[in-house]
């Protein structure tokens, strides 16, 4: 299954005094992708909360390629890199669009989730109803050992 895009128009707001987008606003965007991944693959965020289990970060790496400016047009692409006993791994790649059609990516992450429980009982085993909605694992980038 090819990976699931989320489409994002850059924002006067997120943009920086450097003419870019400000580092803090991937993050955001991130999130918002993740969401939407889930809902896509039948899973919205109210069911699993309901079903009570919610999920927090724990560990995200970001490596920049290039800026993204004011009104441009992106997507960001999600995937599940990686599917443990508690936590599981998402990778995420901002895309920008060229005149040709060719996508360009501009910034790759890595980021690690934990299953918890919205009792505060802590970490739980991945339940099926988020595996299924994760998925086959279909890595963006190499996993590192």
């Amino acid at each position: 299954m090819a990976s699931f895009e989320f489409p994002v128009r850059v924002r006067y707001h997120e943009v920086d005094a450097q003419g870019v987008v400000f580092n803090a606003w991937y993050l955001a965007w991130f999130d918002e992708a993740m969401t939407e991944f889930l809902e896509h693959r039948g899973l919205t965020y109210r069911a699993m909360l309901d079903a009570g289990y919610d999920i927090q970060l724990v560990h995200t790496e970001l490596d920049w390629r290039a800026g993204v400016g004011w009104g441009e047009d992106v997507v960001v692409a999600v995937s599940t890199a990686r599917i443990g006993r508690t936590s599981f791994a998402l990778d995420f790649q901002v895309r920008t669009l060229d005149d040709t059609g060719e996508r360009t990516v501009t910034c790759d992450c890595r980021t690690v989730y934990v299953v918890i429980a919205v009792d505060g009982s802590g970490k739980q085993e991945i339940p099926a109803l988020i595996h299924n909605a994760l998925g086959d694992p279909e890595p963006l980038m190499p996993l590192r050992p």
